[in-house]
């Protein structure tokens, strides 16, 4: 599923997110979702969140 659209994430989701940090390296880090930070219901470089550890970075991948 794509992380661009609000719809497909869910507080407690299981995610992939690219800090702000790793965009040129494209470096992904993995964990859930405890807030979505874009109000938009899409956003073409991903829906923004904060992870349970307290990362922030925009959704690339949404894991089973």
């Amino acid at each position: 599923m794509s992380g661009n659209n609000r719809n497909n994430i869910k507080i407690g989701t299981n995610v992939s997110v690219v800090q702000k940090k790793d965009q040129r390296s494209g470096d992904l880090t993995e964990g859930v979702v405890s807030r979505i930070l874009t109000n938009s219901k899409n956003h073409p470089h991903g829906i923004k969140v904060m992870l349970e550890d307290g990362t922030v970075g925009r959704v690339k991948e949404i894991n089973k």
